[in-house]
């Protein structure tokens, strides 16, 4: 078995999780390569390449933005890809995030069709199926069905000055559609459903959920109260982000924050500068890349909240259940999918006086909540993610 792998960045959760399969394709006695653009180099992973000229992948990013046509260059980064692929002759071709000005879409399915190598692509968001974004449930756009136009987020990732995105429509089901042997594979079932009602909608698609490190997100002693000053006989409810915006729901912590009064606290990681207007009494706390002081915080909170507008599948979640910690989430995108049952309450997206009431309700019966936590937290692991992707492997090489 010979896997190459593509993403944006080997960094991030796509990153980690194009690395560690890798690990495990080679830990299993087989090949396996991956590549990230030449940006910035943050693994130290065996068999990982950077691909590709920093100078033209920032001329990308300066054109895409002024002619509304990101994946339409870095011709040359693309091409050396392409060709490292050809000396490794892979039996199958894993794509992850092809978007972040690095690859000429052209040129590297040019390449797809040409070889006939097989393709697994995990899509983390709904990038690949529109016209311009990502995601667009918080606008509440559908063009996405029939032909972008007109795109409502157009100055959003990634950013662009003209809209192009009924020509990108067209570009993107062009390139990706007419693939021999390509398995889509969306970590939630809400995912899974817009992929089949999009132009990938003739290809197998299947839903692997992403899993996490449980042997680092697991309950652990804390500190965190006592260094926060947060006494013993408060609720803590906590939210993480790696970047706060209505989109993550940042507005709703002050809404909650009124309501209940004394007696909770509200503490949220991943707060700048820039983002603590209007969030008076709430602990903020900087973004921390510290897995382990991550998983203290977790398992000091009774509650973790996340009122996420538009996601695909939050690993946050997961990391709080495996910590102990019940959640409460707007149903949003594939959010509620990542809670098992006992483990915590979904709501209807922007019912605030729902989620209030769903945090009162979790906090005031703790240990049940947090005893199905603990005991679901095996099932959220990274390895049965990674087993899943192996048995695809093996079942798309022998098909």
């Amino acid at each position: 078995m010979r896997i190459a792998s593509v993403n944006i960045s080997d960094y991030g959760s796509t990153g980690r999780i194009m690395l560690q399969l890798s690990e495990a394709v080679r830990n299993s006695g087989n090949r396996a390569v991956s590549f990230s653009r030449n940006w910035w180099k943050h693994a130290d992973a065996p068999d990982h390449c950077y691909f590709g000229y920093k100078t033209e992948h920032l001329m990308h990013h300066a054109l895409g933005y002024l002619t509304g046509r990101e994946g339409s260059f870095s011709y040359f980064s693309t091409a050396d890809l392409v060709d490292r692929l050809r000396e490794f002759q892979p039996d199958i071709l894993h794509l992850h995030n092809l978007h972040g000005w690095y690859i000429n879409l052209s040129l590297l399915f040019g390449y797809i069709k040409q070889s006939k190598v097989k393709v697994i692509w995990t899509l983390h968001d709904c990038w690949p199926f529109t016209g311009h974004c990502p995601y667009f449930d918080y606008v509440g756009c559908g063009k996405w069905t029939e032909g972008c136009r007109d795109c409502p987020q157009i100055s959003g990732y990634p950013q662009s000055l003209p809209d192009n995105s009924a020509v990108m429509y067209e570009k993107k089901k062009e390139c990706f559609t007419g693939v021999e042997d390509l398995t889509v594979v969306c970590p939630s079932h809400w995912l899974a459903e817009l992929a089949g009602r999009s132009f990938l909608g003739g290809y197998d698609i299947r839903v692997i959920h992403n899993g996490i490190d449980t042997s680092v997100f697991r309950r652990i002693p804390s500190e965190f109260r006592s260094s926060h000053g947060i006494k013993e006989e408060d609720k803590l409810i906590l939210g993480v982000a790696s970047g706060w915006e209505e989109r993550k729901g940042i507005d709703v912590f002050p809404v909650i924050r009124d309501v209940l009064g004394s007696g909770y606290r509200i503490v949220l990681v991943g707060v700048g500068g820039e983002s603590r207007h209007g969030l008076d009494g709430i602990i903020p706390i900087g973004l921390t890349s510290d897995q382990e002081e991550l998983a203290e915080i977790y398992s000091a909170a009774d509650v973790f909240v996340n009122p996420t507008r538009e996601d695909n599948y939050p690993t946050v979640n997961l990391e709080a259940i495996s910590c102990g910690t019940p959640v409460v989430t707007f149903d949003s995108g594939g959010s509620a999918e990542t809670i098992p049952p006992g483990c915590g309450i979904s709501v209807a997206k922007d019912d605030t006086a729902a989620m209030t009431d769903a945090i009162i309700t979790v906090c005031g019966d703790s240990p049940r909540f947090q005893k199905a936590c603990i005991a679901s937290a095996d099932s959220l692991s990274m390895g049965n993610m990674i087993s899943q992707y192996l048995s695809l492997y093996e079942e798309v090489i022998n098909r």
